[in-house]
């Protein structure tokens, strides 16, 4: 016979009362709209991914003077490893391939700070002169211009400089002796970079491979292979950044050697550099050149410089980027704007410079790892399709060793094989996109290890998870 629940006084028990008996789990979730559930269960995931986030930011921070000069080690080796790799291709050693490319790289840049310095030395001085005749100009101007500003005014207010200067004396030798520490520290930087590339370039893979050892075995080989398609995104950003930077340098450049602007080609190299941000950064440093135009040439010079600046950041805009950059990083304008600012809010110029080329790894890593198989990699004539960057050959035995220990062939790891390339001349392509070259290096068929390596563990290869 079923009883009603009674309390201790012996009165029957109420619905309500033994349905706050239930676990307060059920009741919860059987009145929260499925909506809030899932809102709240994505935002404890995001707030746990922005945190994770902030640590690794913290710890870059901490780290800087060795972290930076690792990143740009990794930049270095990505827009030098085609051409070491195309020598390596040719049978010459690789270390003497490495050691070529490390000196036709180094040469390139003596040359251009050589000429940069001379044309420094030698138009400093006039800069000089021009902008203390603007400001007497100016000076002159004011007083009998229409503000009709007091002279003075005008005087006292050039004494007020000097005395600030004067007191802030001590101020000024301490930013002297900051100034020479940052430039050894960049001298130590560059000599870290330096080391790092060489490694980089000539055992990169076996680097990668000791770093995939820390994954899962059963991981490892897609883990091994997103790297290698992240890492082919790189050199094709990097590639294609130095293509925009170079054409934004020349063309600003030749218009400011053509207007008489002085200091052009430390303008132009200034451009150049700041390029590597990108969108903002030939703006920034352009901008340096309009001011140095006002300065010494007049108003309407500057604003031939600035329209000089503004067609060049359209041509930039409009046809390289779109042509280079978007098809080496498949990213959207306002998710390259965000993360340059995140990042220079974050490490100032330094995160600005990394920002793009680490999101456009990780969406080419992150990608391939939920199962995004249109990584297809194009070679040959240097072109892109369907904006896919190059494939470098990286050391490509050790990352054939690490896709064999996860029982994956390359073309499995990679997503390419012979039918999708069948494919894509049947549809009318050049032909040029076709598999990764492994012809130096011979594998055993990824079933056939497979099947050893059911038979050494004894199971059927249909129990294979």
């Amino acid at each position: 016979m079923d009883h009603a629940a009674q309390t201790h006084d012996g009165y029957p028990e109420d619905a309500g009362a033994r349905a706050s008996h239930r676990p307060l789990s059920d009741v919860d979730r059987s009145k929260v709209h499925p909506f809030v559930r899932a809102t709240a269960e994505w935002t404890w995931r995001v707030v746990l991914i922005l945190f994770g986030c902030y640590l690794l930011m913290r710890i870059f921070l901490e780290f800087e003077q060795v972290l930076v000069p690792v990143a740009l080690a990794i930049l270095v080796s990505a827009f030098l490893v085609p051409g070491v790799d195309w020598l390596d291709r040719r049978r010459v050693p690789r270390s003497l391939a490495v050691v070529i490319m490390l000196l036709l790289a180094l040469g390139v840049v003596a040359t251009v700070l050589t000429f940069v310095g001379r044309a420094f030395v030698h138009g400093f001085p006039a800069l000089t002169a021009e902008i203390t005749e603007t400001i007497d100009r100016t000076r002159q101007w004011l007083v009998d211009g229409p503000l009709g500003v007091d002279e003075s005014q005008v005087r006292n207010f050039g004494s007020n400089i000097i005395s600030l200067m004067e007191h802030n004396q001590a101020k000024l030798a301490g930013g002297a002796l900051a100034t020479a520490t940052t430039a050894t520290e960049l001298v130590t930087g560059a000599l870290l970079t330096l080391f790092l590339a060489i490694f980089f370039l000539y055992g990169g893979g076996q680097i990668w491979e000791f770093c995939c050892r820390l994954v899962p075995r059963r991981t490892r080989g897609r883990v091994a292979a997103a790297g290698v398609a992240g890492f082919g995104t790189l050199v094709g950003y990097v590639r294609a950044t130095v293509i925009v930077a170079l054409v934004d340098a020349v063309c600003i450049g030749i218009g400011l050697a053509i207007l008489r602007v002085p200091l052009a080609l430390p303008l132009a190299t200034v451009i150049f550099l700041f390029s590597f941000i990108p969108i903002v950064g030939a703006l920034i440093s352009g901008s340096l050149a309009v001011v140095i135009a006002l300065v010494t040439q007049g108003w309407l010079t500057a604003v031939i410089v600035l329209a000089i600046l503004i067609g060049v950041m359209q041509l930039e805009g409009h046809v390289l980027q779109p042509f280079l950059l978007g098809r080496s990083v498949r990213l959207h304008p306002v998710a390259v704007i965000l993360a340059i600012a995140a990042g220079i809010v974050a490490a100032g110029i330094v995160g600005g410079l990394f920002a793009v080329p680490v999101i456009a790894f990780a969406n080419t890593a992150v990608r391939y790892l939920s199962g995004h198989r249109d990584l297809a990699v194009s070679e040959g004539d240097g072109s892109f399709h369907y904006a896919q960057p190059d494939e470098p050959h990286w050391d490509t035995k050790s990352i054939d060793d690490a896709t064999a220990s996860a029982g994956l062939s390359v073309e499995e790891a990679l997503g390419v094989s012979p039918a999708d390339a069948e494919a894509d001349v049947e549809r009318g392509l050049d032909g040029s996109a076709r598999r990764p070259r492994h012809d130096s290096h011979t594998r055993p068929d990824a079933d056939e290890q497979r099947g050893s390596e059911d038979e050494a563990s004894g199971t059927d290869s249909d129990e294979r998870p």
